[in-house]
């Protein structure tokens, strides 16, 4: 038996399975364009300029596909240029877009099948009203179940800050949702909002 780390006599895995090549990132980026999509469309707040954004963002990526690690995480990857290009975009005309048709967060979540206490439109009203930067911490943390570390990664920020962005965010969104310290956060509501706003700053009761 070979000493553990030592490849076996003739190189590689019987099977070959060493020599086989990574995956190429090109037939992957398909795979992820829906949750592209949703992270531009929560950013941006209008669905079609959501779909601009990720156009160009296909589009940087695949002419700078030899910078991207296979190591790595392509998704991450992508959701970085999409933010980049987001913020550029915003940059450029100075001012915040509004939700021309009140969907976007419906790409995002599910409504509840019930009537609860905490009603989707809730939701709705006050995740629009949060800053981009807050929105942008929600969906990476809570709705796309990114690491913290992670999501200082994307958006090139320390580890502290993304938490203590994060912490304000979830506050702040519970805040204009009418919620009080110690209210039950989750009564009513679905899965992926709850997602969002759970660590929250505000305690479930």
């Amino acid at each position: 038996m070979n000493p553990r780390g030592k490849p076996a006599a003739g190189g590689g895995s019987p099977d070959g399975a060493d020599d086989a090549p990574p995956p190429d990132p090109r037939d992957q980026i398909a795979t992820l364009l829906p949750g592209l999509r949703a992270f531009a469309i929560s950013l941006s707040r209008n669905v079609a300029m959501a779909d601009d954004i990720v156009q160009e963002t296909i589009l940087k990526a695949w002419s700078n596909l030899d910078k991207f690690d296979p190591a790595t995480n392509l998704q991450a990857w992508l959701f970085t240029i999409l933010r980049n290009t987001y913020y550029s975009l915003l940059r450029k005309t100075r001012r915040e877009v509004q939700d021309s048709d009140g969907t976007y967060a419906a790409k995002m979540f599910e409504k509840p099948a019930h009537d609860g206490r905490l009603a989707y439109s809730d939701f709705q009203r006050a995740f629009d009203q949060l800053s981009p930067q807050h929105r942008e911490v929600l969906i990476l943390i809570g709705a796309s179940g990114y690491s913290c570390e992670e999501a200082a990664g994307m958006m090139g920020v320390a580890v502290g800050t993304v938490k203590s962005r994060a912490s304000r965010a979830r506050a702040r969104l519970a805040e204009l949702m009418g919620l009080a310290e110690g209210e039950d956060l989750f009564s009513g509501t679905d899965t992926m909002t709850a997602a969002v706003l759970s660590r929250s700053a505000v305690t479930a009761a």
